[in-house]
């Protein structure tokens, strides 16, 4: 992504992590159009966190930090309604943005540096632990109860040797408040994500 480029951007109630999987139902004829056009162009799209504003109507004002969209699969159940499956790709920051005139926004932004893969160590080790654990329910729960319709929440391959990976879809399980999501998506060290996450397991008695 260049910074001259603009990109369209998915102002949500929700914060995406990269490689985190986000389902989403389009019906406002605005994104509908943003992600045809996103498909047409095989390229993503910006998922940022609503800082004041509403997902519907006027353009909302978002975080500055924010996930890129990749669109992975894609369904029109009826007319005027697009299910998407996406997956989060490269953290960005938004240098600068405009509203269009049916409200969308774009943004020329600067693209983040991904996670530092780093050999692990004890929390990461009780981290990953707990995590694998945790998918595997989930995993086995959604099979025994919607067999072969169940979807994974989860995208493979899972990289349990990665801090980065293990602070992310942690960040996305714990039942945290929205800005606290977002305070740990601008990290830009996994180690301290990790960090704040293993404190968070500890305190809840689960590592």
């Amino acid at each position: 992504m260049q910074q001259n480029e603009w990109l369209p951007l998915f102002p949500l109630k929700t914060v995406l992590f990269p490689q985190g999987v986000l389902p989403l139902r389009v019906f406002e004829t605005r994104y509908v159009d943003m992600v045809r056009e996103c498909m047409k162009r095989d390229q993503p799209f910006g998922v940022v966190l609503i800082r004041s504003g509403l997902e519907v109507g006027a353009a909302a004002e978002p975080e500055e930090v924010g996930t890129l969209a990749h669109i992975r699969s894609w369904d029109v159940p009826q007319l005027g309604m697009m299910m998407l499956q996406t997956e989060g790709g490269a953290r960005f920051r938004i240098l600068e943005s405009r509203v269009l005139q049916d409200q969308r926004l774009e943004a020329r932004v600067a693209m983040l540096p991904a996670d530092a893969v780093q050999p692990p160590d004890a929390l990461h080790v009780q981290c990953a632990t707990a995590l694998k654990t945790v998918i595997d329910n989930i995993e086995r729960q959604g099979r025994n109860e919607q067999g072969g319709d169940f979807i994974s929440p989860f995208s493979q391959p899972f990289r349990l040797d990665s801090a980065g990976w293990i602070a992310n879809r942690w960040c996305e399980l714990l039942p945290i408040p929205l800005k606290a999501r977002q305070k740990l998506l601008e990290l830009d060290d996994a180690q301290s994500r990790l960090a704040v996450v293993h404190q968070f397991l500890q305190q809840h008695g689960i590592v």
